[in-house]
């Protein structure tokens, strides 16, 4: 079996770490925007237009996404890398089907998913190592099937060493729109449509969404 990456090791101990403070101090705000809310209507509209099926939330965390993935009508099962969030999530879901999993390596099988949803979990991936996930995304959902990525836009890696009231080591990757897809494309992916919003406080940058079919 290869080493994990240093990146997962760290991704994983971190949010471990913090997982019940998390959904603590997330509790207070509101899941998804407005803006948030259209983008993913859209995404949910597309998958129902294809005739439906099972959605993966990559990086679900602690099962806020998923939870209203749901409510939005989707079918969805989540997968995440550390166990702490997906205990929180159990908690808080207890119906919810999920298990722990990298991204770079997901337990499923070809094209069992009709689309994917990776909510701002590519971020802790160095872009360089990003083509995997990418290539992960389009293996597991079928062609035709579509995926929603979000993220921070910008071009530096953020160094955290304090969130969520806990000292920890965890690196969020800012990133360029161009560059995910890009990287979408060359894994056999169409980009569809492509939002970059402008930031809503408490956020210091811009978000960006991208929507990509599997060829």
């Amino acid at each position: 079996m290869p080493p994990v990456p240093h990146h997962e090791r760290t991704t994983r101990a971190a949010y471990d770490l913090v997982a019940e403070d998390y959904a603590r101090v997330l509790a207070a705000y509101e899941v998804v925007n407005r803006w948030d809310r259209a983008v993913l209507a859209a995404y949910a509209d597309a998958v129902a237009e294809g005739g439906g099926g099972l959605v993966g939330d990559l990086g679900c965390g602690t099962g806020r996404m998923t939870g209203h993935l749901r409510r939005i009508g989707l079918d969805v099962v989540g997968l995440d890398l550390s166990p702490g969030m997906l205990a929180v999530a159990r908690r808080a879901h207890p119906d919810l089907a999920c298990a722990t999993a990298t991204m770079a390596a997901l337990p499923l099988g070809d094209g069992v998913l009709v689309g994917a949803v990776a909510w701002y979990s590519f971020i802790h991936t160095p872009p360089a190592e990003q083509p995997v996930l990418c290539e992960e995304l389009a293996r597991v959902v079928r062609p035709g099937g579509h995926v929603l990525v979000a993220f921070q836009v910008g071009d530096e890696c953020v160094h955290l060493e304090h969130a969520y009231g806990r000292d920890l080591d965890l690196d969020a990757h800012r990133l360029d729109p161009d560059g995910v897809a890009e990287r979408l494309e060359a894994a056999g992916l169409a980009v569809t449509a492509r939002t970059v919003r402008e930031p809503i406080a408490p956020e210091p940058q811009q978000q960006a969404y991208l929507v990509a079919t599997v060829r």
